[in-house]
Parts: structure tokens; C-alpha cells; sequence
């Protein structure tokens, strides 16, 4: 019997995670087409999903406008269009590059670079504290032979 609630509870976790979507449309390119759609558009709720992966209302509610849409007869771009529309840039999956998304699409790049940069100055740094460090070393190295040197011909002269 507990082997029966271990297999539910892991049957239940387990499809969680998979949006169920009853729509269906008569032809088939309309359907490719409701699909596409679906995962270009972003859940507002989850916003790390498309539309046709989540199971918030909020998606269920815009796939069933996507549905309707199409039954309708609005294509693909009118369908974007109003969705972008009513919703801002947000609702894409991939916004286009406008003044705008300029942070979304240039944030990682300045991050990178200013990552590089900082990491080429941190190794450079590094290397010349362990110049100056060898280099004050091989100073005190050269000043104690000297030293030595020195004491050693003082001592030949007073033989």
C-alpha cells in the first residue's frame, strides 16, 4: 500500500511540471501555427517560460486568446502584434533590440567585458607585486654578497 502512495505522489509531482493545452484546430497549419506562437510568448507570471510550458492561469488565459485569434482568422504577426501591444516587449520570448530592450540585449556583453577587464587587471597586478617582491629579494641578495664581499677584502687588507 505504500509502495501505491509513493508511485501517486511521484506520478503527481511529476506531471506538474507539463501545461495541458486542449486546443486543437482543425488544420493542421493553423495548429503549427498556434503552437509557434505559444512558444514565442513569454508567461507573465513565470516569465523563465513560454506560454505553452506553463501552467499559471495567466498562460492558460493567453493561449485561449491565441486560439480564439486564430479562429478568427488573424495571423501570426496580427496575433504578436496585439499581444505586444496590450503587454510590452515583456510578452516575447526574444524582444527585438529597440532603445528600450537595449539593456537586455547589451547587459550581458558589458558584464563580460567588465568581467575580462577585471580579471586581465587583477593577473596584472599579480604579476608585478611578484616582480616587485623578486625584484626586493634579489636586491637584498645582492646587497648582503656585497656585504660579505666587502668584509672579506677588509679582512684580506688588514693581513
Amino acid at each position: 500500500m505504500i509502495k501505491l502512495w509513493f508511485f501517486a505522489f511521484i506520478l503527481l509531482i511529476a506531471t506538474q511540471g507539463f501545461a495541458i493545452d486542449d486546443h486543437q484546430l482543425a488544420d493542421p497549419e493553423q495548429q503549427k501555427t498556434y503552437e509557434l506562437i505559444n512558444s514565442e510568448l513569454r508567461c507573465l507570471v513565470c516569465q523563465n517560460q513560454t506560454i505553452a510550458d506553463s501552467n499559471a492561469e495567466l498562460a492558460g488565459d493567453l493561449r485561449r486568446q491565441v486560439f480564439e485569434m486564430l479562429q478568427q482568422g488573424k495571423s501570426k504577426d496580427e496575433i504578436i502584434q496585439f499581444m505586444t501591444d496590450r503587454y510590452g516587449d515583456f510578452v516575447l520570448y526574444n524582444p527585438p533590440l529597440k532603445t528600450k530592450t537595449a539593456l537586455l540585449w547589451l547587459g550581458p556583453i558589458a558584464f563580460l567585458l567588465t568581467g575580462f577587464t577585471m580579471i586581465f587587471w587583477f593577473i596584472r597586478r599579480k604579476k608585478q607585486a611578484a616582480v616587485t617582491v623578486f625584484d626586493k629579494g634579489k636586491q637584498e641578495k645582492m646587497r648582503q654578497l656585497l656585504e660579505d664581499t666587502e668584509s672579506s677584502v677588509e679582512d684580506g687588507d688588514k693581513l
